[in-house]
């Protein structure tokens, strides 16, 4: 692979301002980042996936806090598209966020934690990545003048992973239509800009929609997988060729084609996931509905078999005995083989807090394990509110 695990650690503790040693400091130290490196190889899994905060891979040379620069021959040419670029880029805002030190994400995603955002309503309400944004206590958002106004949390959906900002001062940055993503085909071309106009802009196409599971809990019914990768993807635009918004950047990945070969990327969560819920979210700060249950374990597949390769500390997984190596072979007595079977039948048990009852082997031994489940946005700090 590309990314070995010891430089997935290193990114992750540089990222969390301490020493790169082989193994990180964080909420999640129990994971086995080898295992991780060695195991996120399912079918619907991408080799590597890493968010992106206030540091990227270090992959190319650049500092960690740097972003790299995009080829001036990969930017997008004004001349080539139908619609306003300068306009549309413009409308791509800089986030950059400070999280409380006793923050439950403080130290797997940091405290600083920068990325982009996009003009969606006229009063300055932001769509960004919710990574970027959960837990922030203070948030800046930057327009394309260099203008910096304050925002703060408007919004967090833990499904799809959006998260809004509303701005609270007037922004130099006009509101970017919404489009449809189910009208991307694959291998369309596709523009994903971050903040910085053209030079923050890549050009792209659609590798792939398909179905996105990841290991942390987390299941997209289709998502949108980009080439090449742009180099600073947390929060970015993935624009049409209509110049409307079709997503919002969400990872870097490392995934396999139809035909096998291996590719760089971002997946891309797409845009039509947003307006079904949009009214919930201004009006709750989240999907008006009973949360899901969250065991907080990082779940890999491995050669058919489900394995558990970390465990959140205090989370409803570690409180009931469950440990890295584990293997999961049913959930309330239903087999399960891969990660998507699994969150399917754990989400339709029933809400947070219920109790579901998964099979084990563990050391050559196969017994039950009772795991009293929780809601995962009762484990953060609440932002304060302007």
């Amino acid at each position: 692979m590309a990314l070995a695990a010891l430089q997935v650690a290193q990114y992750l503790a540089a990222r969390n301002g301490t020493p790169a040693p082989g193994r990180p400091t964080h909420r999640y130290d129990k994971i086995d980042w080898k295992f991780i490196n060695r195991a996120v190889t399912g079918k619907n899994c991408p080799a590597i996936i890493i968010p992106a905060v206030e540091s990227q891979p270090d992959y190319t040379g650049y500092p960690m806090n740097e972003a790299p620069p995009i080829d001036p021959q990969l930017q997008p040419d004004p001349k080539a598209v139908s619609f306003d670029l300068a306009h549309a880029l413009s409308s791509v805002v800089s986030v950059q966020c400070k999280i409380p030190e006793n923050g439950f994400t403080a130290q797997s995603l940091g405290t600083e934690r920068m990325g982009h955002g996009v003009v969606i309503g006229e009063r300055g309400l932001i769509l960004t990545i919710g990574y970027l944004t959960v837990e922030a206590e203070t948030i800046w958002l930057i327009d394309h003048t260099g203008g910096a106004v304050a925002g703060h949390v408007a919004a967090y959906d833990q499904e799809s992973g959006f998260g809004l900002i509303q701005a609270l001062g007037k922004l130099n940055a006009p509101v970017m239509e919404l489009g449809r993503s189910s009208a991307l085909a694959i291998g369309d071309d596709v523009i994903l800009a971050g903040h910085g106009g053209k030079s923050g802009a890549i050009n792209a196409r659609v590798a792939a929609k398909q179905e996105f599971t990841g290991y942390w809990e987390y299941l997209l019914g289709e998502a949108l997988l980009t080439t090449p990768p742009h180099p600073f993807w947390g929060g970015s635009a993935l624009l049409g060729s209509d110049g409307k918004l079709a997503g919002i950047g969400s990872l870097f990945i490392q995934q396999n084609d139809e035909q096998g070969q291996t590719f760089d990327g971002n997946m891309v969560v797409p845009i039509d996931l947003l307006p079904p819920i949009l009214d919930d979210l201004l009006t709750y700060g989240r999907v008006n509905k009973n949360p899901r249950p969250w065991l907080g374990v990082l779940t890999a597949e491995v050669s058919d078999r489900l394995v558990i390769a970390g465990v959140v500390d205090n989370g409803p997984g570690a409180q009931s005995g469950l440990e890295v190596g584990d293997i999961l072979h049913a959930i309330n007595g239903r087999p399960i083989d891969d990660l998507a079977t699994f969150y399917r039948d754990l989400w339709s048990s029933g809400d947070a807090g219920i109790t579901v009852v998964l099979t084990i082997y563990r050391e050559d031994k196969i017994f039950e394990v009772t795991v009293r489940s929780g809601d995962r946005d009762s484990y953060l700090v609440k932002p304060n509110m302007h």
